[in-house]
């Protein structure tokens, strides 16, 4: 299962799930979003944007590695350029959570992302997601810290700006009688996006080819909405505690919320872990994207 600087400190150094589509292809799939799903509301039901607040022209802090625990994330120092990133922030409590929708399990929470913070852990997981399978690479800790830049500018101009297409950032995260004591950074365990799309003309899926003439490629809001999931990793150390299955679960019922009949994603042929996830959830093959050897992507999909 599977996009900004370096991690803040306390966070732990560990690979994660990779189940979003790389530069590879990987399969379609779509799933129905589910009725009568989990979500939680707050605040009375009141619909309210994903929260961050940080300024997208700010640049997030230049940070220094140190490694000295290697079961840890590296630590690390603001060098310059001071933002609004804490990296001491305490790990919000229910009660000062303010996200709309969630779902418990066990000693955790899936929900949507609210602080900045949160948005920088899950770049970063998703940065160690990218090159889990590549520690030999040279430089490989540069790379990560620029993906992660990179993610958590992307990830926030996604979820705060004003467009068609509706982005929501969901995290999984530790809830239990130490989370009082726990930074942002050392709780989020998991992460994926869910994105609110309108389907093109003619399409009956996204991308189908040949239905979508090039003139029919804009906006309209008559057209089917659907859902599609991307970006889903797992810190490697709480992996089999159902954090994938469940935020995915929140993403559909997400989903059904704002409308979507279908929810979709790609897998690659080789991501048998993610492919056994989607077909326990419900999600059926529906395309497959043209072949490029060595690999290739499959959609999925599951009905609301």
């Amino acid at each position: 299962m599977s996009t900004v600087a370096a991690p803040p400190p306390g966070l732990r150094r560990v690979p994660v799930v990779r189940s979003g589509p790389r530069s590879r292809f990987a399969r379609r799939f779509v799933f129905p979003v589910m009725k009568g799903g989990s979500m939680v509301p707050c605040n009375n039901g009141k619909e309210e944007p994903a929260n961050g607040g940080l300024n997208n022209n700010e640049r997030v802090p230049h940070l220094r590695i140190s490694s000295d625990q290697p079961d840890m994330v590296p630590r690390l120092e603001i060098q310059s350029d001071p933002s609004n990133l804490r990296f001491d922030r305490r790990q919000l409590s229910d009660e000062e959570c303010d996200s709309r929708q969630r779902r418990f399990f066990g000693r955790f929470v899936a929900r949507e992302a609210i602080l900045d913070e949160e948005y920088w852990t899950a770049a970063w997981l998703r940065a160690e997601s990218h090159w889990e399978d590549q520690p030999d690479v040279r430089y490989v800790d540069s790379f990560k810290r620029k993906f992660a830049e990179q993610e958590f500018n992307a990830l926030k101009k996604r979820c705060t700006g004003q467009h068609a297409e509706k982005c929501i950032c969901i995290v999984g995260v530790k809830n239990d009688e130490k989370n009082s004591k726990r930074t942002v950074l050392s709780s989020i365990v998991g992460t994926l996006d869910v994105r609110i799309r309108h389907l093109l003309q003619g399409e009956t899926f996204p991308g189908e080819c040949g239905k979508a003439s090039f003139t029919c490629c804009i906006y309209e809001a008559n057209q089917p909405k659907y859902g599609y999931v991307s970006n889903l990793c797992v810190a490697k150390y709480t992996r089999r505690h159902g954090i994938a299955s469940n935020m995915l679960l929140l993403a559909i019922d997400i989903a059904k919320s704002y409308g979507a009949d279908k929810v979709y994603v790609h897998v690659n042929k080789n991501n048998m872990g993610a492919q056994k996830l989607y077909d326990k959830i419900g999600f059926k093959m529906v395309d497959i994207a043209a072949p490029v050897p060595p690999t290739v992507n499959y959609l999925l999909s599951l009905a609301t």
